[in-house]
């Protein structure tokens, strides 16, 4: 006799099987979507605020990235390249030609000599910067205690270059007497480019070029002349290799006499010397008036029988050059006054 197994629960009828896992994964996909409705809201809010925090990151890298990176300018000086960050912070500079260029750049100093007699060498709004020796002579306590990043020299100060530059460096920026007008052109891009105004010290070069071309059109053809430096009661004549020279180089007026020897201090004269050439123009630097010194001015030296004697004089065509010239030749200031000068003073030829 066969034996015939059976289970104790009857097995779903064949019809029915779809319909059950039909319901079983509807089930499962309800409970699952159940499950994602019902976690905490501040999941969505910190993975939100993480990819925010990453982003926020990313920039502030950025930014510091751009803080900290340097850039450089290779500045062309007397004594080769020198490579600086853009605006170096504190800056010292004892030389009055880059003083005025920084002045009209609006590029603030914070630290210079003391008893400088012109009052064109500070950006208007700065502080008052710290005296730190003259223009001879630097106060290296006075320098070390400041630290500076760079110190700016030139002329009168660029012997001092060695003893400065174990402070800081330095930057010897003196200006070519014998190519005054390529040389301080380039002083004043050079000082753009450092100081980040390369647009600014490019408006100031066109200032000075505008008011050349003006000036070149009024002493054509208009005679010869004659550079004198008065200083007390001596004379010296310079020519056109000295710092008065552009008025022979950049404006083309013709030397009275080609044998001037190019001398710093001049070539010493006489006013039998003055008679003699017979200038058409006389250009006049007042020398003591210049640096303060007490005495008879240039005007009254000058004003004699000798003198009286040369066309220059008869004719009233003599031209007294700015304190800015003997001071601060090449810079900003001194080439807007001197041009203007004599460009006033041809116009008045008929």
């Amino acid at each position: 006799m066969s034996t015939i197994l059976s289970s104790s629960h009857a097995a779903p009828p064949l019809f029915k099987r779809p319909l059950l896992a039909a319901m079983m994964t509807a089930l499962l996909a309800t409970v699952s979507l159940a499950g994602c409705s019902s976690a905490d809201p501040s999941d969505a809010a910190s993975s939100d605020t993480n990819a925010e925090n990453q982003t926020a990151d990313k920039a502030s890298n950025v930014a510091d990235n751009t803080a900290v990176a340097v850039t450089t300018v290779d500045i062309d000086t007397v004594k080769g390249k020198v490579s600086l960050p853009i605006n170096p912070s504190p800056i010292v500079v004892y030389d009055m030609t880059l003083m005025q260029d920084l002045a009209a750049l609006d590029v603030a100093i914070d630290g210079k000599p003391s008893n400088l007699k012109l009052d064109n060498l500070q950006s208007k709004n700065q502080p008052n910067p710290k005296e730190v020796g003259t223009v001879f002579e630097p106060d290296l306590e006075a320098l070390n205690a400041m630290q500076p990043q760079a110190i700016l020299v030139g002329s009168r100060m660029a012997e001092k270059y060695n003893a400065l530059s174990s402070i800081a460096p330095t930057l010897d920026m003196t200006i070519d007497t014998a190519n005054i007008y390529e040389s301080s052109k380039q002083r004043l891009h050079d000082l753009g480019a450092l100081f980040g105004k390369s647009d600014e010290a490019l408006k100031l070069q066109q200032n000075i070029d505008g008011l050349i071309d003006e000036t070149k059109t009024l002493t054509k053809n208009k005679g010869n002349g004659l550079l004198v430096m008065v200083n007390g009661n001596k004379l010296s004549a310079y020519g056109d290799q000295s710092r008065f020279g552009f008025v022979h180089t950049v404006l083309g007026v013709p030397m009275v006499d080609n044998q001037i020897s190019d001398a710093r201090h001049g070539q010493p004269v006489s006013f039998e010397y003055l008679q003699k050439t017979n200038p058409d123009w006389l250009f006049v630097l007042d020398r003591s008036a210049a640096i303060g010194e007490d005495g008879a001015g240039a005007k009254a030296v000058l004003d004699n029988p000798l003198v009286a004697q040369t066309t220059a004089w008869k004719k009233g065509q003599v031209v007294y050059l700015s304190p800015d010239s003997y001071l601060a030749f090449g810079g900003y200031q001194q080439w807007m006054q001197d041009l203007t000068n004599i460009k006033d003073a041809f116009s008045r030829v008929q």
